[in-house]
């Protein structure tokens, strides 16, 4: 029952009620267009200035018609053998905790951020590029979000304030754009039904590669020496919203949600461990 409780939760901050943007079907400028009038989406890939792919749009981080939990959001590993993600025993014991709890201690059920690189694939976001910085503006139930990813050179700062959503800094590879990200608080959530952890010691790096004009891959790669024995990636592709915009969503009434939830005091779960006590699960 508690378990039906989380997806519902997690279902209806995610419902296609709350997921369809403002001006929906006003027709976007520049949009290569078929004779009928919709986009056409295999269109080639556009380029800036500097010939580099243009990633400006509205990306989905999974489709509506495919099932709730049919997602990475919900297994960031589903597609990989479970030799690749090996948890040290510190991730394994909070794994085991969350999952004996149902899942309900997960903070986008109370309106936090969903960290990174969930926050990719759990609804739609808008990419803004400008020469110093590219923004990344999330369109959440939980409420608006936004990351500021600097390439104007900068490295990744020595951090002091651990946040939700880290520090980021991007570069082009190529046709690629490399995003790094560190400055996590600790223990966050890195997809929901599976609850693996993340310590303060990850480091996200998102590849980011247009395909073509409506298709944008994604690759991500976890790495995490106080959770994980080695880095793994997982790959997969966001989906142009064109002819919409972003809507503003936040937990209006969640408090009523709240009554309805009988949930225990949840154990504290402990902080990661010391880089040199770090041990790997057998």
């Amino acid at each position: 029952m508690k378990r039906c409780l989380t997806l519902g939760v997690v279902a209806a901050l995610l419902s296609p009620s709350t997921g369809y943007a403002q001006w929906f079907r006003y027709p976007t400028p520049g949009i290569p267009r078929l004779p009928d009038g919709r986009p056409n989406l295999s269109a080639p890939a556009p380029r800036d200035a500097n010939r580099r792919p243009e990633l400006s749009g509205i990306w989905a981080g999974w489709r509506w018609d495919l099932p709730l939990t049919d997602s990475l959001f919900f297994d960031l590993a589903r597609d990989l053998p479970p030799s690749d993600v090996e948890m040290t025993p510190w991730a394994a014991a909070i794994q085991a905790q969350r999952e004996s709890r149902d899942h309900v201690d997960d903070p986008i059920g109370y309106c936090l951020p969903p960290g990174v690189p969930r926050i990719d694939l759990m609804m739609q976001f808008k990419i803004l590029v400008t020469p110093q910085e590219t923004a990344l503006l999330y369109e959440t139930a939980a409420g608006l979000m936004f990351r500021q990813v600097f390439t104007d050179g900068r490295r990744l700062p020595e951090v002091t304030e651990p946040t939700w959503l880290g520090y980021s800094i991007g570069r082009w590879e190529g046709d690629t754009f490399v995003v790094e990200t560190t400055g996590f608080k600790d223990a966050g959530w890195l997809d929901s039904r599976k609850g693996r952890p993340h310590s303060d010691a990850l480091h996200v790096t998102e590849r980011f590669h247009r395909i073509d004009f409506g298709h944008l891959a994604l690759t991500i790669t976890i790495n995490d020496p106080k959770a994980y024995r080695k880095p793994w990636t997982v790959t997969t592709t966001l989906n142009l919203m064109p002819d919409t915009e972003l809507l503003e969503g936040f937990c209006d009434n969640h408090d009523k949600t709240m009554e309805h939830r009988r949930i225990t005091t949840p154990v504290r779960e402990p902080p990661s461990p010391d880089p040199d006590r770090v041990t790997i699960a057998k």
